[in-house]
């Protein structure tokens, strides 16, 4: 069969110079027989696709811990739309758009239960800290498959692991930081887009702000409703990329800070909103208290589902295991663990 070598030609022929072409790529740490439907891109975020860390981020913590209503976002649906955010802008430069995907799909595997607020507990707990980026890696790398990793492709690594933006304003980055991929460079700006729309979008429903208490002088860069936002970001990232020459994927300097703005006014009157905080505050101490119990009994730390990789400490493994729990199941397993159960009797039977 022919299809992926007709794929492969295609991205030759119609992607710009600057674009990642499959038939290109790095290369895999481990050598496999290559596919003989789908290019490398698209096998890797296949691969992320059908993986139990990507089904998990269903239940785990976007900003609101465990919301009532059905019009949340979630981890997941974060992650959708960053991937759809970033595929529109692949499509309009001309670059690889299955890159991007795979890269998107990937960007937030290693995301605790509850949050940053699960990351910044075992962040503290964990020797030689934590961060979600870094476990992302290792989950596609080392946990996933019980221990064997997805062995994903170079440049799906590189995007994954570089997709942090910092506190640096985003035309600011410097090169050492950024991902080695235009299309790497894409998901990092369109994580960053995703999350203040969606995240301002959610507090607004949940009435923990209003739509006039968003400052004038970013709403006069941005726009004031949802759509208008995302779209004036993405077409400012066009147009400043096309006029550039097309060989870099950034933000103009103006657009950059007032994104930087939101995202300043949405830390102070929704990240750490006392009625957001004290929600975390107790989700922190469930991992907390999980990962000092699992360190003080290797047999418990088994017998709980949890396994060790290798010569991984045991602190290390415990927190690929919390890592990996949903928020659901950590404040099940915290339950079953710290707070006594009604007796049963024999007469109750």
């Amino acid at each position: 069969m022919k299809i992926r070598i007709n794929t492969e030609q295609r991205e030759k022929n119609t992607l710009s110079g600057y674009a990642c072409k499959s038939s290109e790529s790095r290369g895999r740490r481990q050598s496999e027989p290559a596919c003989e439907i789908r290019t490398c891109y698209q096998v890797d975020r296949d691969r992320i696709l059908h993986s139990k860390a990507f089904r998990r981020l269903k239940y785990k913590t976007q900003v609101f811990l465990s919301p009532e209503g059905d019009h949340y976002r979630t981890r997941l649906t974060h992650t959708l739309e960053v991937s759809q955010i970033a595929r529109t802008i692949s499509r309009a430069l001309a670059l690889n758009e299955d890159l991007v995907e795979a890269i998107a799909l990937g960007h937030d595997l290693g995301h605790t239960p509850f949050g940053h607020a699960g990351e910044k507990v075992l962040a503290k707990l964990v020797p030689g800290g934590f961060r979600h980026v870094t476990q992302s890696l290792r989950v596609v790398e080392r946990l996933e498959k019980d221990g064997a990793g997805l062995n994903l492709s170079a440049e799906v690594l590189d995007g994954i692991g570089r997709h942090s933006k910092g506190t640096v304003p985003l035309h600011e980055a410097s090169l050492d930081v950024l991902p080695k991929t235009l299309e790497g460079q894409i998901v990092r700006i369109a994580d960053i887009i995703a999350y203040v729309n969606h995240d301002l979008d959610d507090a607004l429903r949940g009435g923990m702000v209003r739509q006039q208490d968003i400052p004038a002088e970013i709403c006069a860069v941005t726009g004031a409703e949802h759509a208008s936002r995302i779209n004036a970001m993405v077409k400012d990232l066009l147009e400043t990329s096309i006029a550039a020459g097309g060989g870099v994927v950034r933000l103009s300097a103006t657009m950059s800070e007032a994104i930087g703005a939101l995202r300043k006014w949405l830390s102070e009157h929704v990240y750490h909103a006392v009625s957001v905080n004290q929600e975390f505050l107790k989700a922190a101490r469930i991992i907390e208290e999980l990962f000092n119990y699992y360190v003080g009994d290797d047999c418990l730390f088994e017998e709980h589902g949890g396994s060790r990789l290798g010569d991984d400490s045991l602190e290390v493994s415990v927190a690929d295991f919390i890592a990996g729990m949903t928020d659901r199941y950590a404040i099940k397993l915290y339950h079953e663990l710290f707070l006594p159960r009604p007796w049963k009797g024999l007469d109750a039977l």
